[in-house]
């Protein structure tokens, strides 16, 4: 499975910025997408993920401003942040998990950078 991510980029705190990413080569056995974020200095962490069967978790930081949405038809997942704050720079990841495993992360995008300036 090959993950591209795009969406990344530059924005002012308080703004938005949606990412979308795009499942291609072996699609049918992946169960979860996500996302995940590493800031300079700091672990990954998981922002946000969705089950092939809609089911969503998010980290407490992205609860209330992220949503994350998924097209199972066309192996997308698209995150949109709002109310972006300076502490959500990071790279940020996509990434699949194939079944059975829910919180066993299979596949890992190139990562696009998000920069939210104060």
């Amino acid at each position: 499975v090959q993950l591209q991510a795009s969406g990344g980029g530059l924005v002012q705190a308080g703004g938005s910025l949606r990412l979308s990413c795009v499942a291609s080569g072996s699609t049918s056995g992946i169960y979860v997408m996500g996302w995940h974020r590493q800031a300079q200095g700091k672990q990954r962490e998981l922002v946000a993920s969705i089950t092939s069967g809609g089911n969503t978790d998010y980290a407490d930081a992205a609860k209330g401003r992220f949503s994350i949405s998924r097209d199972n038809g066309k192996n997308t997942v698209a995150l949109q942040m709002n109310s972006l704050k300076p502490e959500d720079t990071a790279v940020y990841y996509c990434y699949t998990t194939v079944f059975p495993y829910k919180n066993r992360p299979a596949y890992l995008g190139q990562g696009t950078q998000v920069t939210v300036s104060s």
